[in-house]
């Protein structure tokens, strides 16, 4: 008996509706590794419609006033927090998370991040007047761009989301999100709960593959391309922007060293151990500021890697329903030969110290691994693996540590661990990347900005300064004597 699969289909103009050409893609719970769903392949026609759609509402939406915007972002918060059960089911299909971590690790964050952008929308605003040259009066307006082009992520479908469309919108722009072709429902779940708030053409959700991206950032009409993902995506997005000089945000890789001094004692090395292993295997590793490359002093190496290979082993990954889990399975088929490639090609001073396997033969699990013994040029050290490995490197001092920590081309976040408060600083200094936490690793707040360095991309989420990204200065100048 086949079972039947059930039908997603793009949101433009505040209708639900199929690919033009009516293509599809079959959607996978990574849960069972079996199709559930179809959604639509979108080609320049859907693309077309929704740019359409969005320039057509552009000019009311910007000219709202700012508490009307914060009333209708408020009304979204509320709305999503009253579904709260039904976004994290959906999600939970879409990706294979835990029930009880999504609802309570995502939802709430989601919530309070449209709440701030709501607040946000009323501090759109530029310098006070002033005369600059005899005569003559200066105003900065701060203004919406326009039509904002933005592609979100498979690790956190629902979260990444939020984190796109809350600031641009707040900032009086429309928007065209696409999903990740691997984990569209729960965004077009979104979508239908935002459209009933929103005026028509605000939010348009294209679901579709990367040529669909493609399309979508090269399209003339968007003012703006954003988005999360890898390195190749980013720099082909910024390549395809450049030719029509479209702004572009770009939040991309990440391989956050978590560098651990030999002045904590025993029991702060067992507790280490314990946060940075959630922070490690927390969604499976599939996040860009996950814990997972450790540089620890040489001194406390060998007591930190057993705590840290038993913290591993008594980490469970299984099925949502699971009360016991942290994490669920990787995202896709293709994750899971990524992932399983690096442990496969490790070179042969590496260790093993746990896991280093697949879990069970149906859907795409891996069990809590940790491997220690690597070098600096090592390939699992220089690349993002993405999935829950956790590599352990010894350092001799706070200058090899360093150039440990910064030897790699990515820098979006990293963690000191330390009880010298001096030595805290120091690193947090030197260390090239966009985020430093010490004694802790992953929390995030919507009051703070998030981003990168170097090839984890440029522009911040979150916070002021993300909000600001979504928006573009004017200077008027205006003569006294007129």
């Amino acid at each position: 008996m086949t079972t039947a699969l059930r039908t997603l289909r793009n949101y433009i103009g505040g209708e639900f509706r199929d690919a033009a050409d009516g293509r599809t893609i079959e959607i996978v719970n990574p849960v069972t590794g079996e199709s559930y769903a179809t959604s639509p392949l979108s080609g320049q026609a859907d693309v077309d419609a929704a740019m359409g759609a969005a320039a057509a509402a552009f000019p009311a939406w910007r000219d709202t006033t700012p508490a009307e915007r914060q009333r209708l972002l408020l009304k979204i918060a509320d709305a999503f927090e009253a579904r709260a059960g039904e976004l994290v089911a959906v999600e939970s299909e879409n990706t294979g998370k835990p029930l009880g971590l999504t609802a309570s690790e995502e939802v709430p964050p989601m919530v309070d991040q449209i709440r701030f952008f709501a607040g946000a929308a009323r501090l759109l605003e530029g310098r006070s007047a002033g005369e600059y040259m005899e005569g003559m009066t200066s105003i900065v307006r701060r203004e919406p761009v326009g039509v904002c082009a933005q592609v979100a992520p498979w690790n956190y479908p629902m979260l990444m989301a939020v984190w796109k469309f809350a600031p641009a919108l707040a900032a009086g722009n429309t928007v065209v999100l696409k999903p990740s072709d691997t984990t569209p429902a729960s965004t077009l779940l979104m979508a239908a709960i935002v459209g009933s708030i929103l005026p028509k053409g605000v939010f348009n959700v294209v679901c579709g593959d990367r040529d669909t991206g493609r399309l979508m950032v090269e399209h003339p009409t968007p003012a703006m391309a954003s988005i999360t993902g890898s390195v190749r995506a980013g720099t082909q997005v910024a390549a395809s922007a450049a030719k029509d000089v479209k702004r572009v945000h770009l939040e991309l890789g990440g391989k956050a060293p978590v560098v651990v001094f030999e002045d904590l004692d025993s029991a702060a090395i067992a507790q280490a151990a314990e946060g940075i292993s959630v922070a490690g295997f927390f969604n499976a590793g599939q996040d860009c500021t996950a814990a997972t490359r450790v540089l620890v002093q040489e001194s406390v190496h060998d007591e930190f890697v057993t705590a840290l290979a038993r913290a591993a082993a008594g980490t469970k990954t299984g099925r949502p329903d699971d009360p016991g889990v942290l994490y669920g399975p990787l995202n896709n088929a293709n994750q899971l030969t990524q992932v399983s490639g690096f442990v496969e090609r490790l070179p042969a001073h590496a260790r093993i110290e746990t896991g280093g396997h697949r879990v069970g033969d149906k859907g795409y699990f891996y069990a809590p691994t940790v491997v220690s013994g690597l070098k600096q040029d090592d390939e699992i050290i220089q690349n993002e693996v993405f999935g829950p490995v956790i590599t352990v490197q010894s350092f001799r001092d706070e200058a090899q540590a360093l150039e440990y920590a910064n030897g790699v081309d990515y820098a979006l976040a990293s963690s000191v661990w330390t009880k010298d408060h001096a030595r805290a600083m120091r690193m947090s200094k030197k260390l090239d990347f966009g985020c430093v936490w010490i004694n802790t690793h992953i929390p995030l707040v919507a009051e703070m900005p998030h981003g990168g360095f170097k090839k984890s991309g440029y522009g911040k989420d979150l916070s002021a300064y993300g909000f600001e990204d979504y928006t573009r200065i004017k200077h008027v100048m205006t003569s006294l004597d007129a």
